[in-house]
């Protein structure tokens, strides 16, 4: 049995211009309210953004902050390069293991090496980026750690480090 060919419909013709037709599309309800939520979804998403961006900034700002060592708190210093990816990794695990300690009991520094302070206060101690310098309230080092370090054996690291100067 032979199938039968289809003829190909004609398309429609587009209906006449009539005065009624002449004005644009309005844009309905729906439209209306669908650009404007997404709008709004738009505007808290930016503005939680930078809202994150500032908090950021201020703790890198804070962190930054070489003249906190030898305050009268125990700090951890890192010297830290920002292109190495071991020391962005060792900063991760750093950042995860001080959560919980009260800044007023284990302080956190970071000497960035492509600072003139960071690169002067690395080079001061003879320490290589990728390493974390124990220091006692007076700013002297008591422990280092060198390369990639896990957050569990940092924090019992640190724990008895804070608990020596309670």
């Amino acid at each position: 049995m032979k199938k039968k060919r289809s003829k190909p419909q004609k398309k429609a013709k587009p209906a006449a211009r009539t005065p009624q037709n002449n004005a644009p599309d309005k844009p309905d309800r729906r439209a209306f309210l669908s650009r404007t939520g997404q709008i709004v979804i738009g505007v808290a998403v930016v503005g939680g953004g930078s809202v994150f961006a500032v908090s950021a900034v201020r703790a890198t700002a804070r962190e930054q902050d070489i003249s906190r060592i030898g305050q009268g708190v125990p700090t951890v210093v890192q010297i830290h390069d920002p292109g190495c990816s071991l020391c962005a990794a060792l900063q991760k695990e750093t950042r995860k293991a001080l959560k919980g300690f009260d800044p007023a009991e284990l302080d956190y520094v970071v000497a960035n090496i492509q600072t003139d302070e960071g690169g002067a206060f690395a080079l001061a101690h003879g320490q290589p980026h990728v390493t974390l310098m124990l220091m006692d309230p007076q700013g002297t080092p008591v422990q280092i750690l060198s390369g990639p370090q896990d957050r569990d054996d940092l924090r019992q690291v640190f724990a008895d480090f804070a608990a020596a100067y309670q």
